[in-house]
């Protein structure tokens, strides 16, 4: 898989929050982008899920512009932004609800995924009584059920445990031994380095590689 951005702009009215990004990511790496709360990697992220078309460029997914075609890309899953779910159902419902969209998965590879992850124990509890890190937890399930090629993360790391905090890196670095392209942002710098084969930093809408 290669995903290529190609001078990419996005502005909502006036505000200009991405400016003319340029460049490309491709499977077996995980890519961190390190920045403060709106420094635009949401909105980055947003346009590589195909969620915002960017005001000018392109985003193209082994040789398919998705902003060309509105589609989102195929095999990519996302968590961005706080995790967002029916607050009446279990964890386990809801996972179970997003599976059946595409109907790639089973019952028990949703148990497994949350047994992975941690969360098996919270599995029947309703997800409007899940703490901030347990919903979190959720998000990355959601990402992982389903064996994703591209697999994105907005601060994966949020609100979780240290257990749990070692336990997504574990599992995202994984994920990156089966050839997955990986795409993790993060305010917290140590979230990023040392997991990262690249890094990048946002500033003002703006990307530039870290060499350090």
């Amino acid at each position: 898989m290669k995903i290529e951005v190609k001078n990419v702009t996005k502005s909502f009215g006036k505000n200009e929050v991405i400016h003319n990004i340029d460049m490309v990511f491709e499977s077996g790496k995980i890519y961190g982008l390190i920045g403060r709360n709106g420094s635009g990697k949401s909105v980055f992220l947003k346009i590589l899920c195909g969620f915002y078309k960017p005001t000018t460029g392109s985003v193209i997914y082994d040789g398919v512009d998705i902003t060309k075609n509105n589609l989102f890309p195929i095999n990519t899953r996302a968590l961005i932004e706080r995790p967002n779910f029916l607050p009446d159902l279990t964890g386990f419902e809801n996972l179970e609800l997003l599976a059946s969209i595409q109907k790639k998965i089973s019952k028990e590879d949703i148990i497994s995924t949350l047994k992975r992850i941690n969360l098996y124990e919270e599995k029947d509890k309703k997800f409007s009584k899940y703490s901030l890190g347990t919903k979190q937890k959720l998000g990355i399930a959601q990402v992982l059920m389903e064996d994703p090629e591209v697999m994105i993360f907005d601060e994966p790391m949020n609100g979780v445990e240290n257990e749990t905090a070692l336990e997504i890196r574990k599992i995202i670095k994984e994920e990156k031994k089966k050839g997955k392209l990986i795409i993790i942002a993060s305010h917290i710098k140590e979230d990023i380095v040392g997991l990262s084969d690249e890094v990048y930093e946002f500033d003002a809408g703006k990307i530039e590689k870290n060499n350090n």
